[in-house]
């Protein structure tokens, strides 16, 4: 009888299901390529936590950039360092990706939040990152810009992870725009076999809006039910994807409970988790086996159907058009987030560069 090391171990190792490490901390990304991880993934939030918690590893570096480039502005070196820490996540993955021929062992580097409406701009910031080490993948957000920037980036030979993405109508989006980019490619005769494009659907922000669009419009429904949401939403996205024969993997993200590792196993997708979920789900007593085709129960899906007008617009494939995405509650909620961490992070550089002086130094 083979002897699996985590509950982890087993689901990548018994089923077509991947796992990343939610973070580029250098301590967390060991324990989860130990696991059976296959890539990584970060975001302005996740860089400000594992700067705060892996100070005494980046504390010295930061002081170098700050001497050796003496007119970078405070934006400059952010950027740098947010770069730097991807390298070194992306140097750990390289063995994977060797061994996966391209295919996996990638770490994921987001472009900046405040493009959100610049097609362009994200377009180029991916490009760009797509430079910074042969393993990179690059995240773009789904709003109107970016759904055209991720045509444009993949047709330049980016992988793609679409982020900010909660709904059906945006994971085929994003697929059909990732389809028009590869045509592109192979149509001028240019490569795509180590090309490995992915749409994450951030199923635990689904049922985050859900929740608090319930709340704001007085919807009294059971609690439970809610946390299904972003299950549902990936399951039906899952299901065309497949039927389609869409090139693109699907992700998820945002854990909230373990059934957003239990009920998507068997599923030839990723699933990105945090480490300490990682922790709860090796330590818990679930059974690895395979639930992606169990439907959710009709039921749940019907009563949020009819009573959540944004479950209706998450869940079916013509919910929103593509100009309705910027204004999606969840996508306004997360770029928000995203673009305060971003900002936090220029905080913390700049108390590097220019340390208060009211305040004794530690």
């Amino acid at each position: 009888m083979t002897e699996y090391i985590s509950k982890l171990h087993q689901t990548v190792s018994t089923t077509p299901t991947d796992y990343w490490n939610d973070s580029c901390s250098i301590e967390e990304l060991t324990y989860a390529i130990d696991n059976g991880a296959v890539g990584a993934t970060t975001n302005p939030t996740i860089v400000v936590n594992v700067l705060k918690k892996e100070m005494h590893l980046w504390k010295d570096r930061v002081f170098q950039m700050i001497d050796e480039n003496p007119t970078w502005s405070e934006v400059e070196l952010t950027w740098k360092l947010i770069e730097e820490m991807a390298v070194r996540g992306a140097g750990l993955l390289k063995p994977v990706y060797d061994r996966e021929k391209g295919k996996k062992g990638r770490l994921s580097i987001q472009t900046n939040p405040q493009l959100y409406r610049n097609a362009v701009g994200i377009a180029e910031h991916a490009i760009h990152f797509n430079t910074l080490a042969p393993n990179m993948q690059v995240k773009a957000p789904v709003t109107s810009a970016g759904v055209a920037a991720i045509e444009e980036a993949t047709y330049h030979g980016v992988s793609i992870n679409a982020t900010v993405c909660f709904t059906v109508p945006q994971a085929i989006a994003v697929a059909e725009a990732m389809e028009r980019g590869l045509k592109r490619r192979t149509a001028e005769g240019k490569s795509i076999d180590e090309m490995s494009p992915v749409c994450t659907i951030m199923i635990g922000r689904t049922d985050d809006w859900m929740r608090v669009s319930a709340k704001k419009e007085g919807v009294d429904i059971e609690p439970d039910y809610l946390t299904w949401a972003g299950i549902a939403c990936l399951k039906r996205a899952y299901g065309i994807f497949q039927e389609r024969g869409y090139r693109a993997r699907l992700l998820g993200a945002a854990y909230r409970h373990l059934g957003h590792w239990s009920e998507l196993i068997g599923g030839d997708i990723v699933l990105t988790i945090p480490y300490e979920w990682q922790l709860k789900i090796n330590d818990s007593d679930i059974e690895v086996k395979e639930r992606m085709e169990n439907p959710v129960d009709p039921r749940i899906i019907n009563e949020m159907l009819t009573r959540l007008p944004e479950f209706r617009k998450a869940y079916e494939p013509d919910g929103m058009r593509v100009e309705e995405f910027d204004t999606y509650g969840a996508t306004v909620r997360t770029l928000r987030g995203f673009i305060a961490s971003y900002h936090e992070l220029q905080g913390i550089v700049r108390d590097f560069m220019i340390p208060n002086p009211d305040v004794k130094p530690a």
